[in-house]
């Protein structure tokens, strides 16, 4: 390493062992530290969006899945396939959020993509709880590409205890995404379909959130807190509220300290990977082979 002032040696073959040696050296040390005041070290460069979510993820949730490349372009084909299924490729922005409500999955992942026409890149995972067939008033989890738009407002949750003593949407302030009423199969008697209001949210932090990872909703998908916020704070879906915001639309339920990502999304994409994928499907990379094989690698 170059150190402005080497170590001095006895002998007629040091550097310094001459005047002339000792001027042109010393000339040439002013040279360089003119040089590093004149045109300093770089600066880093900023943290790309990708970078910076991911480095949240990885932060912020402590149960944070790990996905192998061939699961990950896996469900990014199911991400292709659904949004070709409806024509929303162009419409789907930079960043969704896929949920595999296989029982034995449950399982969020966060995917990004640089432009309208390009690949999807996984990003993060996290577990989740979907709807648990059985009980009165429990459905199953609908699957299908769901918008997040102005008509249907999100809210806040208000922290208050239930009559069970849980926090069913969460700690105060936690953002409630909302999906609109959607068809989804009642879990219960004979089964047959009714509408329900899908939400996307956190829960109860000390009975229910360590349970996440195995499936016991009454229908919505339940997230981690940790990951409500990082969808809230950097706007994944916001991309119509933000819209809104840029026209001069007052809109409380966002956040005053958000920082938005350049190219935010608005569909959550839910999927069942225990179903066979119809062979008309574009679906790349290699898929799981039997259920168990997803499920080390989400783990």
């Amino acid at each position: 390493m170059w150190h402005p002032f080497p170590p001095v040696s006895s002998g007629t073959g040091h550097w310094l062992a001459t005047p002339a040696r000792r001027s042109s050296t010393l000339a040439s040390l002013i040279l360089m530290l003119v040089a590093r005041a004149v045109w300093p070290a770089p600066a880093p460069l900023p943290a790309t969006d990708l970078e910076r979510v991911h480095a949240a993820l990885v932060a912020g949730i402590k149960r944070h899945r790990a996905v192998a490349p061939a699961r990950a372009d896996y469900y990014a084909g199911l991400l292709d396939a659904a949004l070709a299924r409806q024509g929303l490729e162009a419409r789907a922005g930079g960043w969704v959020l896929v949920v595999d409500r296989n029982p034995r999955i449950q399982t969020v992942l966060v995917y990004t993509r640089a432009a309208p026409d390009g690949p999807w890149q996984w990003v993060g995972a996290a577990p989740i709880s979907t709807g648990r067939p059985g009980r009165y008033d429990y459905f199953v989890t609908p699957t299908g590409v769901f918008e997040h738009s102005l008509d249907n407002m999100d809210f806040r949750a208000e922290g208050t205890l239930n009559e069970n003593g849980i926090r069913g949407y969460g700690a105060r302030g936690m953002r409630v995404y909302d999906f609109g009423w959607v068809e989804a199969e009642r879990g219960w008697g004979k089964g047959g379909r009714s509408e329900i209001r899908l939400q996307m949210h956190a829960t109860d932090p000390v009975y229910l959130e360590p349970r996440l990872g195995q499936a016991a909703s009454k229908g919505c998908v339940r997230i981690p807190a940790a990951l409500n916020r990082i969808v809230d704070a950097f706007g994944l879906l916001d991309a119509d509220y933000l819209d809104a915001v840029a026209r001069g639309d007052a809109l409380w339920v966002l956040r005053r300290d958000r920082t938005p990502v350049s190219f935010p999304g608005r569909y959550l994409v839910i999927v069942d990977s225990a179903r066979k994928v119809s062979g008309a499907l574009a679906v790349r990379g290699e898929a799981p082979r039997g259920v168990a094989g997803v499920t080390a690698n989400m783990q």
